[in-house]
């Protein structure tokens, strides 16, 4: 599924690829962030062969042209957690809607592991 919208311009479509990989990027950015990973085993083995290896480990649901994010993430030994998935959804947040110009509405950032 796609965002779209439209203004005096004409309609504008963003697909998901597009809007997962503004947010890795955001992500990767992020102190304390190592890596982002697929939540399940099935899904890293499929990114392995996906166009777009760059959105791994990140989910986008649009529900009523509002966006919901899922970024499962690995964090660096030693960082405040909360401080860093704080952080990873303002960044996320902020650069999404940058690049959309359309409302975010929930960034959920799951810890996977930790790693040095």
């Amino acid at each position: 599924m796609a965002l779209e919208t439209s203004n005096k311009f004409g309609k504008i479509i963003i697909s998901d690829e597009a809007i997962a990989t503004v947010a890795a990027h955001a992500a990767r950015d992020c102190y304390g962030v190592v890596d982002l990973v697929s939540r399940r085993f099935t899904d890293n083995f499929v990114g392995m062969f996906s166009k777009n290896p760059m959105a791994k480990g990140i989910t986008i649901n649009i529900v009523d042209n509002l966006l919901y994010i899922e970024v499962h993430a690995v964090l660096k030994v030693g960082v405040n957690i909360e401080a860093v998935k704080k952080s990873l959804m303002d960044a996320v947040k902020f650069s999404v809607e940058t690049f959309s110009g359309m409302r975010v509405k929930r960034v959920h950032v799951n810890v996977v592991g930790i790693r040095v």
